[in-house]
C-alpha cells in the first residue's frame, strides 16, 4: 500500500502544480469561464456545449473547477443538454487518462518507482482498492484524474474502470447540471446547496470507507 500511496501522491502533486500555476497566473478563473460561456451562448448553444466539454476534458491535463463548470453547463444549456455536454467531457477525460497510462504507464511507473517488487505491490494494492477509490474520487479535486491514470498504469481491466468511472461520474453530473438548470443570478441557492450536498455525501462516504478498511486491517 505504501508504494501505491507514493505513486498516487506523485501523480496528485503533478496535477496540483497545474492548479497552483493557474491560480498564480490568473488563467481560467471562474469569471473568465462564465464570460466565455455567455459569449458563446450569444452565438449558439453548440459552442457552449463544446466549451464545457473541452474544459472538462482539459481537466485531465490542467486542474479546472470541475463542479462549477458542470453547474454552469446546466445553467446555460438546461438539464438535458447540459448533462450531455458535461458527460462528454468528463467521460472522455477518464477514458483518455486510462488509455494514455495503459500504453505509457509502465515506463512512467518504472521511472517513479525503481524497485520492481514495490511496483508489483502498488499494482496489487490498486487492484484491491482501486474500484472503490474511483467510485469515491469525486470527493476530492484532482483525485478523479489521478485514479484514472492509476487505473491505466496498473492495468486495471477497462470494463471495470469504465463501470467505476460511470457510477462515480453520471450521478454527480446529473445532480450538478440539474441544480444549475434551476438556478439563476437572483437565486443561486440550488447550485450552492447541490455543491454542499454532493461534497458532504462524498466526504462522508470516503470517511466511512477508510474507517471500514482500517477495521479490516486491524
Amino acid at each position: 500500500m505504501k508504494s501505491l500511496i507514493k505513486l498516487f501522491l506523485i501523480i496528485a502533486t503533478v496535477f496540483a502544480s497545474t492548479f497552483l500555476i493557474i491560480k498564480l497566473t490568473g488563467v481560467l478563473t471562474v469569471d473568465q469561464i462564465e464570460g466565455w460561456l455567455i459569449q458563446a451562448k450569444e452565438l449558439s448553444p453548440i459552442y457552449v456545449g463544446s466549451i464545457v466539454a473541452l474544459l472538462l476534458f482539459a481537466d485531465l491535463f490542467i486542474a479546472v473547477p470541475t463542479m462549477t463548470i458542470i453547474i454552469l453547463s446546466g445553467y446555460f444549456l438546461g438539464h438535458s443538454y447540459g448533462t450531455i455536454a458535461a458527460l462528454s467531457g468528463t467521460m472522455l477525460a477518464g477514458v483518455a487518462g486510462y488509455a494514455i497510462n495503459r500504453y505509457y504507464g509502465n515506463g512512467i511507473m518504472a521511472f517513479l518507482i525503481k524497485d520492481e517488487k514495490k511496483r508489483r505491490e502498488a499494482t496489487s494494492a490498486f487492484d484491491k482498492s482501486g474500484f472503490a477509490m474511483i467510485l469515491l474520487s469525486r470527493a476530492i479535486p484532482i483525485l478523479p484524474e489521478a485514479t484514472a491514470c492509476l487505473a491505466g498504469m496498473t492495468n486495471m481491466k477497462f470494463w471495470k474502470f469504465l463501470l467505476a468511472w460511470s457510477i462515480s461520474t453520471i450521478p454527480y453530473v446529473l445532480i450538478a447540471t440539474y441544480a444549475g438548470s434551476i438556478s439563476s443570478v437572483s437565486d443561486p441557492m440550488p447550485a450552492i446547496f447541490a455543491a454542499i450536498l454532493i461534497s458532504s455525501v462524498l466526504w462522508i462516504s470516503w470517511f466511512l470507507y477508510h474507517r471500514f478498511n482500517n477495521r479490516n486491517v486491524l
